[in-house]
């Protein structure tokens, strides 16, 4: 490449003055370097040709400090030196300055490298640390679904084993009952499992009532029977002798309970519950207003009972007759002292209504409750001789066995279950009805009653539509007699 001379510099010099509005130093110039001689044409030389020559001057400078002899090329950008450094110093001074701001160029870049290696390994370690909680978690999940298995196959062999236990139990029942027949034990009760329909030639209707009947009651003392109702009233009916049908000699005789007074509404009066006393003299009443009442076998009011604050579901005098307990939904039960018709002790044991009482001799009895709960109580004591708890569900009925040494209760948990004084759990648990049970009766068979000989049972009604015979010595269901289409809500043996 040639190099520009001085003329030619000279004239650069004059373009930029002539072009800058210096014309008087443009003049001095051209005058006293004798440009007009040096035959340089004026018309190729473009505008700003001086400026244009100093910034490729600059450039040539710059790119010649930032290559040496070991560099392949060159940095793209030259932004390592200043102008006014590239002017004043030469080009290894200008070398050193490219070689020191490479150098802090190239720490700054290694900070950075190691800055984002770092923080590489953070993320690493933080992969891992979670990736091994995520590990634990699904160890954990395992071993839960582990232990849920070896729970369910226990269960299966627990039912496994139970329906063993309960085929045995069953051979051992029959040869029971077989060494019983030859020995002239008790003997299995006859019973029918196909349903008998009651034709209605031989049903008498007793017509009376306006509404739904809730409770009924033979009298014990003879042809007697009580009737409760929605309608606000009781009623005695005397039945007459002979067959029963359609068509009698002369109609029932009936005497309609309903001197009752109070501002309550008729509804609150709805009779709930009903019991003769042992001789058949009296009959006890419960209502929807809370009110127990107490009525001659005549049809007289003899007395009203006020103490509880809602209404009595359940009433029963004792075998005696001196005492009759109610039980409400007020929570609470009470004996109540019959000579002289004054609450004699009453009893808040329970959390919620109470729905079933029932005596076991003359002075102890139990009672039942929407809490589940079941308590043994005796007169006089202020706490429950023994807690039954067990129920699921709210317990809707209890009853002793003839001789007071079981109790069986029945719930709508859909169990029937069999107790005693003498432990805490209970002694039978029968699970076979799939809906509520609401009422069970035992069998008049067995020791204290007229047939000795017979063997005890128990009769639970269900909203299956299903009544149910148990064997109480071995705890086995007989027979299970399903002929209804609707609820059963009352059974008697």
């Amino acid at each position: 490449m040639g190099a520009i001379t001085s003329a030619e510099l000279n004239f650069l010099v004059f373009c930029y003055l002539q072009e800058s509005g210096f014309v008087h130093a443009a003049f001095t110039l051209g005058y006293e370097a004798g440009l007009h001689k040096g035959g340089i044409d004026g018309n190729v030389v473009p505008p700003g040709a001086l400026i244009t020559v100093v910034q490729k001057g600059l450039q040539y400078i710059e790119l010649e400090a930032n290559t040496d002899e070991n560099d392949e090329e060159a940095e793209k950008d030259f932004a390592l030196l200043e102008p006014l450094e590239i002017i004043t110093k030469d080009v290894e001074e200008l070398q050193r300055i490219v070689e020191k701001t490479k150098r802090e160029r190239l720490q700054i870049d290694l900070d950075k490298d190691k800055g984002k290696e770092k923080e590489c390994i953070i993320e690493e370690h933080e992969h891992r640390l979670a990736g091994e909680r995520e590990r634990e978690r699904h160890g954990k999940e395992k071993d839960k679904e582990r232990e849920k298995d070896r729970t369910e196959r226990y269960k299966v062999e627990e039912k496994e084993k139970e329906r063993e236990k309960q085929h045995i139990e069953r051979i051992d029942k029959f040869k029971h009952e077989e060494d019983s027949l030859a020995s002239g034990g008790p003997t299995p009760m006859d019973v029918s499992t196909t349903p008998h329909e009651i034709l209605s030639a031989d049903v008498t209707a007793l017509e009376g009532h306006s509404s739904e009947v809730f409770p009924c009651a033979w009298s014990p003392a003879g042809s007697l029977l009580a009737s409760g109702s929605g309608d606000s009233t009781a009623r005695i009916w005397t039945i007459p002798d002979g067959p029963c049908g359609s068509i009698q000699p002369s109609p029932a005789s009936v005497h309609v309970l309903k001197k009752i007074k109070g501002r309550t509404n008729e509804k609150s009066k709805d009779v709930t519950t009903l019991d003769w006393n042992g001789e058949g003299t009296l009959l006890a009443t419960g209502s929807y207003d809370g009110q127990a009442r107490i009525w001659s076998r005549d049809g007289e009011l003899k007395q009203t009972l006020f103490k509880h604050k809602g209404p009595i579901f359940s009433l029963k005098w004792n075998r005696k007759g001196d005492c009759l307990l109610s039980g409400s939904v007020d929570k609470t039960a009470i004996v109540w002292d019959t000579k002289t018709w004054e609450c004699k002790q009453q009893y808040e044991f329970h959390s919620a209504p109470t729905l079933d009482v029932d005596w076991r001799n003359n002075s102890s009895f139990a009672t039942c409750s929407n809490d589940n709960m079941i308590y043994f109580c005796k007169i006089g004591d202020p706490h429950p001789v023994k807690t039954f708890s067990g129920h699921q569900k709210e317990v809707n009925a209890i009853k002793w066995d003839p001789t007071g040494s079981l109790l069986a209760s029945c719930s709508d948990d859909c169990t029937a279950k069999i107790w005693s004084v003498k432990q805490d759990k209970c002694v039978y648990d029968f699970k076979e009805h799939s809906k509520e049970v609401y009422t069970i009766r035992w069998s008049p068979t067995g020791p204290g009653t007229s047939n000795p000989n017979q063997q005890l049972l128990l009769a639970s009604a269900s909203f299956d539509s299903s009544i149910k015979l148990w064997e109480v010595e071995q705890g086995h269901l007989l027979y299970s007699l399903a002929g209804h289409v609707q609820p059963v809500l009352f059974c008697g043996i």
